[in-house]
Protein backbone atom coordinates (compact mmCIF):
# COMPACT_ATOMS: atom_id res chain seq x y z
CA UNK A 1 0.00 0.00 0.00
CA UNK A 2 2.98 2.41 0.12
CA UNK A 3 3.14 2.64 -3.73
CA UNK A 4 1.54 5.76 -5.60
CA UNK A 5 -0.76 5.54 -7.55
CA UNK A 6 0.09 5.59 -11.06
CA UNK A 7 -0.73 8.99 -13.33
CA UNK A 8 -3.55 8.07 -15.32
CA UNK A 9 -5.81 5.31 -13.35
CA UNK A 10 -8.63 5.93 -11.93
CA UNK A 11 -8.63 5.70 -8.12
CA UNK A 12 -11.30 2.97 -7.96
CA UNK A 13 -9.08 0.93 -10.64
CA UNK A 14 -5.90 1.06 -8.54
CA UNK A 15 -7.53 0.23 -4.94
CA UNK A 16 -9.56 -2.93 -7.06
CA UNK A 17 -6.27 -4.02 -7.89
CA UNK A 18 -4.60 -3.85 -4.92
CA UNK A 19 -7.62 -5.93 -2.57
CA UNK A 20 -7.32 -8.43 -5.40
CA UNK A 21 -3.51 -8.90 -5.57
CA UNK A 22 -3.83 -8.93 -1.81
CA UNK A 23 -6.16 -11.38 -1.99
CA UNK A 24 -4.20 -13.46 -4.23
CA UNK A 25 -1.47 -13.53 -1.99
CA UNK A 26 -3.82 -14.63 0.55
CA UNK A 27 -3.22 -12.01 2.85
CA UNK A 28 -7.31 -12.37 3.74
CA UNK A 29 -7.03 -15.22 4.98
CA UNK A 30 -7.41 -16.31 8.46
CA UNK A 31 -8.36 -12.74 10.04
CA UNK A 32 -9.59 -12.41 13.56
CA UNK A 33 -13.53 -12.18 13.65
CA UNK A 34 -13.67 -14.17 9.82
CA UNK A 35 -17.45 -14.83 8.98
CA UNK A 36 -19.08 -12.87 12.00
CA UNK A 37 -21.38 -10.57 11.88
CA UNK A 38 -20.34 -6.79 12.40
CA UNK A 39 -20.91 -5.38 15.89
CA UNK A 40 -23.70 -3.50 16.87
CA UNK A 41 -25.21 -3.98 13.39
CA UNK A 42 -28.69 -2.21 13.22
CA UNK A 43 -28.15 0.00 16.26
CA UNK A 44 -27.84 3.96 15.90
CA UNK A 45 -24.83 6.03 15.09
CA UNK A 46 -23.83 7.09 18.50
CA UNK A 47 -20.29 8.74 18.28
CA UNK A 48 -18.61 7.68 21.45
CA UNK A 49 -19.05 4.26 19.72
CA UNK A 50 -15.50 3.62 19.99
CA UNK A 51 -14.73 4.52 23.68
CA UNK A 52 -18.09 2.95 24.62
CA UNK A 53 -16.31 -0.77 23.14
CA UNK A 54 -13.17 0.10 24.94
CA UNK A 55 -14.53 0.40 28.29
CA UNK A 56 -17.09 -2.86 27.55
CA UNK A 57 -13.74 -4.61 26.32
CA UNK A 58 -11.38 -3.50 29.93
CA UNK A 59 -15.08 -4.14 31.90
CA UNK A 60 -14.87 -0.83 32.73
CA UNK A 61 -18.22 1.31 33.38
CA UNK A 62 -18.52 5.12 32.72
CA UNK A 63 -19.83 7.79 35.35
CA UNK A 64 -23.37 8.70 34.83
CA UNK A 65 -24.26 12.36 35.47
CA UNK A 66 -24.88 13.71 39.10
CA UNK A 67 -28.73 13.18 38.87
CA UNK A 68 -28.76 10.25 36.62
CA UNK A 69 -26.47 8.37 39.59
CA UNK A 70 -28.73 9.64 42.28
CA UNK A 71 -32.27 8.18 40.53
CA UNK A 72 -30.22 5.11 40.14
CA UNK A 73 -28.56 4.88 43.62
CA UNK A 74 -32.81 5.76 45.07
CA UNK A 75 -34.13 2.98 43.17
CA UNK A 76 -30.66 0.74 44.52
CA UNK A 77 -32.03 1.83 47.61
CA UNK A 78 -35.47 0.87 47.28
CA UNK A 79 -35.05 -2.44 46.62
CA UNK A 80 -32.43 -2.65 49.37
CA UNK A 81 -35.48 -1.50 51.61
CA UNK A 82 -37.76 -4.35 49.89
CA UNK A 83 -35.12 -6.82 50.82
CA UNK A 84 -33.86 -5.96 54.24
CA UNK A 85 -34.69 -8.17 56.90
CA UNK A 86 -35.34 -5.82 59.76
CA UNK A 87 -37.77 -2.53 60.26
CA UNK A 88 -34.45 -1.04 61.83
CA UNK A 89 -32.77 -2.22 58.91
CA UNK A 90 -35.72 -0.19 56.51
CA UNK A 91 -35.72 3.26 58.08
CA UNK A 92 -31.84 3.29 58.49
CA UNK A 93 -31.41 2.43 54.73
CA UNK A 94 -34.41 5.13 53.85
CA UNK A 95 -32.57 7.59 56.44
CA UNK A 96 -29.83 7.38 53.90
CA UNK A 97 -30.85 7.76 50.64
CA UNK A 98 -32.85 10.70 51.94
CA UNK A 99 -30.17 12.86 53.33
CA UNK A 100 -28.22 11.94 49.33
CA UNK A 101 -31.13 13.68 48.09
CA UNK A 102 -31.87 16.43 50.43
CA UNK A 103 -27.40 17.09 49.68
CA UNK A 104 -28.40 16.48 45.70
CA UNK A 105 -30.70 19.44 45.71
CA UNK A 106 -29.10 21.63 47.60
CA UNK A 107 -26.21 20.91 44.97
CA UNK A 108 -25.53 22.01 41.45
CA UNK A 109 -25.47 18.43 39.95
CA UNK A 110 -24.62 17.79 36.56
CA UNK A 111 -27.17 15.86 34.10
CA UNK A 112 -30.82 16.32 33.74
CA UNK A 113 -33.15 18.31 36.26
CA UNK A 114 -33.12 16.12 39.42
CA UNK A 115 -37.14 15.51 40.13
CA UNK A 116 -36.69 13.37 43.51
CA UNK A 117 -37.47 14.13 47.06
CA UNK A 118 -36.75 12.01 49.75
CA UNK A 119 -38.89 9.23 50.75
CA UNK A 120 -41.75 9.18 53.27
CA UNK A 121 -40.07 6.93 55.68
CA UNK A 122 -43.61 5.36 56.94
CA UNK A 123 -44.69 4.62 53.36
CA UNK A 124 -41.72 2.49 53.31
CA UNK A 125 -41.76 0.57 56.19
CA UNK A 126 -45.73 0.10 55.76
CA UNK A 127 -45.07 -1.30 52.50
CA UNK A 128 -41.95 -2.91 53.81
CA UNK A 129 -44.38 -5.27 56.25
CA UNK A 130 -47.47 -5.54 53.66
CA UNK A 131 -44.62 -7.48 51.93
CA UNK A 132 -43.51 -9.49 54.38
CA UNK A 133 -44.26 -13.23 54.48
CA UNK A 134 -46.90 -14.75 56.24
CA UNK A 135 -44.38 -16.28 58.52
CA UNK A 136 -42.90 -13.58 59.84
CA UNK A 137 -46.42 -12.78 61.95
CA UNK A 138 -47.39 -15.17 65.15
CA UNK A 139 -49.16 -18.21 63.97
CA UNK A 140 -51.85 -19.40 66.31
CA UNK A 141 -53.18 -22.88 67.26
CA UNK A 142 -56.12 -24.07 64.65
CA UNK A 143 -59.21 -24.44 66.16
CA UNK A 144 -59.36 -28.12 65.83
CA UNK A 145 -57.05 -29.54 67.73
CA UNK A 146 -56.56 -27.96 70.78
CA UNK A 147 -52.91 -26.21 71.99
CA UNK A 148 -51.38 -29.49 74.54
CA UNK A 149 -51.10 -28.45 78.34
CA UNK A 150 -47.96 -29.23 80.51
CA UNK A 151 -44.83 -30.41 78.89
CA UNK A 152 -44.10 -33.35 77.00
CA UNK A 153 -42.86 -34.94 79.80
CA UNK A 154 -45.76 -34.66 82.09
CA UNK A 155 -48.10 -35.99 79.69
CA UNK A 156 -46.06 -39.21 79.39
CA UNK A 157 -46.14 -39.54 82.71
CA UNK A 158 -49.51 -39.39 83.33
CA UNK A 159 -50.21 -42.10 80.35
Amino acid sequence: MTERKPAGVSFETWIDRQIREATERGQFDNLPGSGKPLPDQGKPHDEMWWIKQKLRAEGLSYPLPGTLALRKEAEEALAAAAAARSEAEVREIVADINEKIVEGTRKALSGPPIILTPFDVEEVVRVWKARRPAEAAPAEPSPARPAPKGSLFRRRRKT
